[in-house]
């Protein structure tokens, strides 16, 4: 048994996620997860809502309540909604906890003594109009480096560099327009430089990264600079030295915590276990490897930020130093960054309504149905498009058509003849009923080979394949057809439940709401396919503070097998079946598309007047 962690993007609370997110991060990470755990492997799956930063406070303002309120009001609304998409979280958390705190101090507390945190100035941007520092991506320009007029404030996400707000061209606020002041103030920073040699040698020594990964990650090393990694903000963690723990405009920033955050929901999920140290086994035992899920914008926080952290904190940069109280920490396994996905041709864009909220989808459609047109269409090696067409089509043909039609057919053959497992002789068995056996069994590992290296469009593919043998096989053998030899008929479909049985274990990291149906369908007890559960707990660290996580048992039920065949008992009883998946009207496709373009329309109507009004109270002063 290994101990895998899985470390997923933070979503940031500032809104409800979309579908574009989760393809990123959150549906293949849970695919990985659930594949690791049915091989037998110890997982621990953490994130949370990461909840700092001025963004919040933009947002909070606009909305007329406190940083706090805002951040309350979407960790409940993310977190509900990766729990009903089924996403396997061992404990999924938020930035704003006590024991997160405690944790990101400790970190900063480290690199500072170790030599790779220094106090520097830096020229910050200044609303004209508010004297409030601007938030480096609500400022927008055209990139020094490629001439993107889109760039914001910190990253270009056409050339994916790393900015800061003074290095734009023709710089504007994405508030009001107007253009920022800059005015040189104290800040702690990251000597990223001086762990550029010791993070690149790292990176050197990675096998299997997606190339687009690699590739970007080693090219971030071409010019390095130091990071600040304090804001002139009232919003996020106080910064621990003299001097500054009690001044409430100087806090550490957000990306500094952020990706902290993987460290300390590992403690906290140790902690709530009532076992302090089992976080361990997943951080300083060199042999535990750790995936990191996300969209390829977070690509530089995950193999350049991060790791530095890492190495800072375990005294490994050019200025040495001593490994902190937490011990010493792994570094990332692999950084498995998904490129994005579009909507319809046009790029997600909330404040635009270019959007498909998953809440939303969710309540229309079926869960699996989502997560499967994710898994197969989604953004794994090159930018995708989602479309209701593509969705539709998928659903209809491929889960209904395909996989749910084959269930029931088999099924209700079984239950109409036999009421149960027909027992069979192996001998009895025909050179049609062996061939697709030995297929069905030889998938565990070509399809677990290809999710294990994180190739997971090509395994659904495969066990969608299996999916077509099997129904070949039902087609070829016509049990419908034979009437007057039982022993023939007991062993077709004695072959067909077995089969399903095997091609519903391939499909189960996929859907795992439908894997569990399709288990009892056949008879089957026990859990295979577990899902998550959404509780409120207390804050560990500061009584009276409460909110939501997600967490859950994921251990599989008794007498169920892992990733491998589990050979189906003959004399199970088989009760009358119903449909697995739902059909999806054609009319979808126009009902979905013309509520899309509404909003988008209502979207560009509400931001032209605000910009309106917000020109009109600039004229006035």
């Amino acid at each position: 048994m290994t101990n895998i962690l899985v470390s997923v993007a933070w979503p940031y609370a500032n809104g409800p996620r979309h579908i574009g997110h989760v393809a990123g991060f959150g549906v293949p990470s849970d695919v990985y997860a659930r594949y690791e755990r049915m091989k037998g492997n110890n997982v621990l799956m953490v994130s949370g809502t990461d909840e700092h930063g001025t963004p919040i406070l933009v947002q909070a303002e606009k909305e007329g309540v406190s940083a706090q309120e805002l951040a309350n009001r979407y960790n409940r609304v993310i977190a509900k909604d990766l729990a009903d998409l089924g996403l396997s979280y061992d404990l999924f958390t938020r930035t704003t906890t006590g024991n997160h705190e405690h944790v990101v101090q400790e970190m900063f507390t480290q690199c500072l003594k170790n030599g790779y945190i220094y106090k520097g100035t830096q020229m910050v941007a200044i609303s004209p109009s508010t004297g409030r520092t601007l938030p480096d991506r609500y400022i927008e320009g055209t990139c020094p480096i490629c001439g993107y007029e889109g760039a914001r404030g910190d990253q270009c996400d056409n050339c994916g560099n790393e900015l800061d707000p003074i290095d734009l061209k023709n710089p504007r606020s994405k508030i009001n327009g107007e253009t920022p002041i800059f005015k040189e103030t104290e800040h702690f920073f990251l000597d990223l430089p001086a762990l550029a040699e010791a993070n690149l040698a790292w990176l050197n020594t990675r096998e299997g990264w997606r190339t687009n990964v690699i590739n970007f990650s080693k090219g971030l090393f071409k010019e390095v600079k130091p990071r600040a990694i304090t804001r002139d903000i009232d919003w996020g963690i106080p910064v621990p030295v003299e001097g500054w723990i009690d001044n409430p405009n100087k806090k550490l920033y957000v990306w500094f915590d952020a990706v902290i955050g993987y460290l300390s929901a590992s403690i906290e999920w140790a902690r709530r276990q009532g076992t302090p140290d089992a976080w361990k086994k997943w951080w300083t035992d060199p042999s535990a490897p750790g995936f990191y899920f996300m969209g390829k914008d977070n690509i530089t926080f995950h193999s350049q930020i991060w790791p530095s952290e890492l190495l800072a904190y375990d005294g490994e940069g050019s200025k040495g130093g001593s490994v902190g109280s937490l011990g010493h920490l792994n570094l990332p396994t692999q950084v498995v960054a998904s490129e994005f996905l579009s909507m319809e041709g046009k790029k997600f864009s909330s404040s635009r309504g270019i959007v498909i909220y998953v809440k939303d989808i969710l309540a229309r459609y079926q869960v699996d149905a989502v997560r499967y047109y994710i898994s197969v269409a989604g953004p794994e090696n090159q930018d995708s498009d989602f479309t209701w067409k593509e969705f539709v089509r998928h659903n209809n043909e491929e889960l209904v058509s395909g996989w749910g039609n084959l269930v029931n057919r088999v099924a209700v053959l079984l239950f109409k003849n036999f009421g149960e497992i027909p027992a069979v002789e192996t001998s009895s068995l025909e050179q049609i009923d062996t061939d697709l056996l030995d297929e069905t069994a030889a998938a565990f590992d070509s399809v677990g080979d290809l999710i294990e290296h994180h190739h997971q469009k090509a395994a659904l593919n495969e066990a969608m394949r299996i999916v077509g043998e099997i129904n070949k096989y039902i087609s070829a053998t016509e049990p419908w057809k034979i009437k007057d030899n039982q022993g023939r008929l007991a062993a077709v479909l004695h072959t067909a439940a077995q089969a399903v049985n095997d091609a519903n274990v391939l499909l189960a990291p996929f859907l795992p709401h439908s894997a569990q149906k399709v288990h009892e369908t056949l008879g089957g007890t026990g859990i295979i396919s577990p899902l998550p559960e959404l509780k409120d707990v207390e804050d560990l660290d500061k009584p009276g503070f409460e909110y939501p996580i997600i967490t859950g048992h994921y251990e599989l039920g008794v007498n169920v097998a892992p990733w491998k065949r589990a050979e189906i008992v003959a004399g199970t009883p088989i009760a009358k079946p119903s449909p697995l998946f739902a059909k999806i009207p054609k009319e979808a496709v126009e009902e979905e598309t013309e509520r899309i373009e509404a909003e988008i329309a209502a979207r560009q109507d509400a931001e032209k007047k605000r910009l309106e009004e917000e020109k009109a109270k600039l004229a006035s002063k």
